[in-house]
């Protein structure tokens, strides 16, 4: 019984952190960027693609964390733990993009596969592995891994019952490596500090992520709202930089694409380091633009035009 399965990344136009805290995040899939798992015979794992290698030693963590987590009999996990895997990814780890929900997304399917975990409990087991990686995870990675399409994701709510989230009209809006990796149980870590620290300062900031959702989430619904649109980025970034999670290179790359003519920036994912959004009023210079395979600018794009793909 052969197993294989594919999980692409995710990007977060608005809501991380606060989502820890009962807020909304909107997020959406990254279809050119993947990871696929497939089971195979022999002494090793297998790892391929352009980040392939990055999860060799990730790998070997993940399945035994799964492991203790179904609480198996020794027997059934000695058999388990000769399992072998052939893991290809184009998808980065430490960028934020979800490689961490992407790897525990497919771990997790092949235990329903075999028959040790239900598919009602796949949304839980799996946002327990990325624990792991987070500390704390509030699960949005995990949800758009496994339903692979734009959510408005809640913390504590039935998966099952999140509603697909489709932009009436498509932004020109684009992602982009900062050239630093980011460890987002480091920034989550620094913005708990922040809120122990100086919590009605914290408050005020998660009161204003959240009204970014609230705008971005109208200006989306409206066909031709970009102002709109740029202003709630715009205020998400301005709450990152109060986190002190938009410095370094990422601040300069940020920079970078502002003089470069984007009308909103702000980091997607944890912050620290790793990628970031820019949305545009036209296409942006093609010399920014990613060649295959390549570093720069990557267009994102609404989840009718997988299907169309």
């Amino acid at each position: 019984m052969s197993f294989s399965t594919s999980v692409h990344g995710k990007w977060i136009l608005l809501g991380e952190h606060t989502v820890l805290r009962g807020g909304s995040a909107l997020a959406f899939p990254v279809f050119g960027k993947h990871l696929n798992l497939s089971e195979i015979e022999g002494d090793g794992h297998v790892v391929s693609g352009a980040h392939g290698e990055e999860y060799r030693v990730l790998l070997p963590g993940v399945w035994s964390r799964a492991l203790t987590l179904l609480n198996l009999t020794s027997q059934r996990e000695s058999e388990l733990q000769r399992v072998r895997f052939h893991l290809d990814a184009d998808l980065p780890i430490g960028a934020g993009l979800g490689a961490s929900a992407a790897l525990a997304v497919a771990v997790g399917r092949y235990f329903v596969a075999r028959g040790f975990l239900r598919d009602q409990e796949l949304f839980g087991f799996c946002r327990e592995i990325e624990n792991l990686f987070h500390g704390e995870s509030s699960g949005v990675d995990v949800a758009v891994a496994l339903r692979g399409e734009g959510l408005e994701f809640q913390r504590g709510v039935d998966l099952n019952s999140v509603p697909s989230f489709v932009p009436a009209w498509e932004p020109n809006w684009y992602i982009s490596f900062s050239g630093a990796r980011g460890i987002t149980s480091d920034c989550v870590n620094k913005v708990k500090a922040l809120m122990s620290r100086e919590p009605e300062l914290g408050a005020r900031l998660d009161e204003q992520m959240k009204i970014a959702v609230d705008e971005a989430r109208a200006a989306l619904l409206k066909p031709g709202s970009l102002g709109a649109l740029a202003g709630a980025i715009e205020r998400g970034a301005r709450v990152f930089e109060a986190w002190g999670l938009s410095g370094g290179e990422l601040g300069e790359h940020l920079a970078k694409l502002r003089e470069a003519g984007a009308v909103a920036v702000k980091p997607t994912g944890s912050g620290g380091g790793g990628f970031a959004l820019s949305l545009w009023d036209g296409p942006p210079p093609s010399s920014l633009l990613a060649p295959e395979g390549g570093a720069g600018l990557i267009r994102v794009f609404r989840q009718r035009e997988k299907r169309e793909a």
